[in-house]
């Protein structure tokens, strides 16, 4: 017969392994997001640097991803905007895949994901009031960080349950 204190055990080992699933999958979504990011950036920096029109992304004076791929906005100190955002969907790939088991990547994770957010939200604004020309591609790009920076607030989220639990159980 075993002692009662197994089946606390057993309950606290379930619940570790059960999140441990879990966190697989954000990241293995964050991974996947980032992949996506780092296509539609690639995309728009060929767009960046291409000399025909889009027909793709282009559907009026309103919707134009080739407007906004060669405004004055579209580079910052002569670097491709698009290009800050492949090697920033780049590094989230890397953190979501090769450093997740770090404990340090939640916080790193969080802290890219919503900078990257605030820089899509900036050029939004741009496309918003400045343009008035929206890209698609960069919507979609906008689209995608959201998401992946909510999904690292969750993985950060719930690594805080786990080392307070921990805590508790010292």
């Amino acid at each position: 017969m075993q002692p009662a204190v197994s089946d606390s055990a057993n309950v606290s080992s379930s619940r570790n392994l059960g999140a441990a699933g879990a966190n697989r999958i954000l990241f293995a979504l964050i991974a996947a997001l980032s992949l996506a990011g780092v296509i539609v950036s690639a995309i728009s920096l060929q767009r960046h640097y291409a000399k025909s029109a889009t027909e793709f992304c282009d559907f009026s004076q309103q919707f134009s991803c080739d407007i906004v791929n060669r405004s004055e906005y579209s580079s910052i100190m002569g670097i491709p905007v698009a290009g800050i955002g492949m090697a920033g969907y780049a590094a989230l790939f890397v953190l979501a895949v090769f450093r997740k088991s770090r404990t340090e990547t939640p916080n790193v994770l969080l802290g890219a994901a919503v900078a990257g957010l605030a820089f899509a939200s900036y050029l939004t604004y741009i496309e918003a009031y400045v343009l008035e020309t929206w890209c698609i591609l960069c919507l979609i790009s906008l689209a995608l960080i959201s998401l992946i920076s909510i999904l690292a607030l969750v993985v950060r989220l719930r690594r805080n349950k786990r080392v307070k639990r921990a805590d508790v159980v010292f």
